[in-house]
């Protein structure tokens, strides 16, 4: 079955914030409300160091639907509105919310609102109306410091893919945007034991993040 996800490096994401930017421009998310979030951790001491500069580390986590393999939100749906796609996301039939906001109680990260003019509850949807295109979702495609990546945790996080960056400015936009590269070819070496989730509580969270030399944060 296929599950898609995104991965990010944590190591090269600047906390820009061009991820929650672009998906809000794409799937016109209100002004207040927002499908992703980008957390600061720390600064914080390195271990066996001073807890001074340079001894210090920092980073950020954009932080989303999770898009689990047993959601809490679809457990709870009283009316089936939320529910597992064949891709393996997390989607909202809209036609069937109620707006109980059980959904949004149940999530174990919060990353659930109800949309106070339709009065139903929204969420990242991966850009399901770009990926059944082939396209990437626009958090990927617009990421300046090409730290997230898409793909089908089934084939792998190497083969996770993103928009292949190129210097020529000749490069029109549409063809730089379907020029690909992948986590292995274009990330800096990582290990399973690099690789991390936000804390699972039954849900099994798909997304996941690469940290490398850092004490990861992201458990409470």
């Amino acid at each position: 079955m296929t599950k898609y996800a995104i991965v990010t490096d944590l190591n090269r994401c600047t906390g820009c914030l061009a991820c929650s930017t672009a998906c809000k421009a794409i799937n016109g998310v209100q002004p207040g409300d927002f499908w992703i979030k980008t957390l600061r951790i720390g600064p914080f001491p390195i271990t066996g160091g001073s807890g001074e500069w340079p001894d210090v580390a920092m980073y950020f986590i954009p932080i989303q639907c999770q898009h689990c393999e047993h959601p809490k939100c679809v457990e709870v749906c009283p009316t089936q509105a939320s529910h597992v796609a064949d891709d393996g996301t997390v989607q909202i039939d809209k036609s069937k919310c109620i707006g109980c906001q059980f959904c949004a109680m149940a999530c174990p990260y919060g990353v659930r609102y109800l949309n106070e003019e339709s009065r139903v509850v929204e969420k990242c949807t991966l850009c399901e109306q770009r990926t059944v295109q082939g396209e990437l979702p626009q958090c990927v495609t617009q990421c300046g410091s090409r730290a997230r990546f898409f793909g089908d945790l089934e084939k792998g996080i190497d083969t996770f893919e993103a928009p292949c960056p190129t210097h020529d400015k000749a490069t029109p936009y549409e063809e730089m945007m379907h020029t690909r590269t992948t986590a292995k070819e274009w990330l800096e070496p990582y290990t399973d034991a690099d690789i991390y989730h936000l804390t699972d509580v039954g849900n099994g969270p798909h997304l996941a993040y690469i940290l490398r030399n850092r004490e990861w944060q992201g458990k409470e």
